[in-house]
This record gives C-alpha cells, sequence and structure tokens, in this order.
C-alpha cells in the first residue's frame, strides 16, 4: 500500500481515538490543550503543501467536480465547516476573538485555518480559565 492509500486510513483512526476521548473526557481544560489543534494545523499544512507541489494549486477543484462521489465529498467538508462554525463563533466571540479575519482564513485554507482558530480559541478560553 502507497502512502496515498495509507493516511486516509491512519487518519481516520485518529479520528475515532480523537472522538473516543472527547467523548469520555474533558480535553478541552486540560493545560496546554491548544496545542493538539495547533500541532495537527502545521502537520496539514505542510501535507497540504505536498499535495499543491505534486498536483497544483487547484488539484482539490478536479477532484471535487471529478464525478458525483467528488461533489458529494465537497458538500460533506462545507456542511462540517458550516455547522463547526456556528458552534465555533460564539465562544469565539466571547473570548474577544474578532470572527471575520478567522472566516478569510478558513474559506481560503479549510481546515488548516479551522483548525489555527481552535488552536487560539483553546488558548484564550485557557487563559481566561485561569485568570477566574
Amino acid at each position: 500500500m502507497n502512502l496515498t492509500a495509507t493516511m486516509p486510513w491512519i487518519a481516520a483512526a485518529g479520528l475515532l481515538v480523537f472522538a473516543l476521548v472527547v467523548s469520555v473526557g474533558e480535553i478541552s481544560r486540560r493545560r496546554g490543550a491548544w496545542l493538539l489543534p495547533a500541532g495537527l494545523s502545521m502537520l496539514f499544512l505542510g501535507w497540504s503543501l505536498i499535495a499543491i507541489v505534486n498536483e497544483g494549486l487547484l488539484g482539490f477543484w478536479t477532484e471535487h467536480t471529478r464525478n458525483f462521489w467528488g461533489n458529494q465529498i465537497w458538500f460533506d467538508l462545507l456542511f462540517a465547516v458550516g455547522i463547526g462554525w456556528y458552534l465555533i463563533v460564539p465562544r469565539a466571540k466571547a473570548v474577544g476573538m474578532n470572527p471575520l479575519p478567522w472566516l478569510v482564513l478558513v474559506l481560503s485554507t479549510g481546515c488548516i485555518g479551522f483548525l489555527a482558530m481552535t488552536a487560539r480559541l483553546v488558548f484564550l478560553e485557557e487563559k481566561s480559565f485561569r485568570k477566574s
């Protein structure tokens, strides 16, 4: 199995572990919890740069317009970002974050920006929680 066939399985396993940990514990109140989304943002940026170098800047669009499955995956990603945005904006505003610059980042980079925004949010929440 090559790298592009293996990495989706590794990512799915990582999501499963993360979802189980979040489901049974309070991960967001742990000191330094912001480091996980920050690190994932950096790793995903690196992976995306590899994709851009190998497939071109708009290679993702070719995949999403290739067939019905490509369309379905695109719609799924848009719904996921929309749901995440709906849930994160009130928390972001509560700690003084201006969501509009983050929206530009998220719309232009997808989950790279969303992970960075999540890291900043968790960092600010941790900081305000320690003060109280």
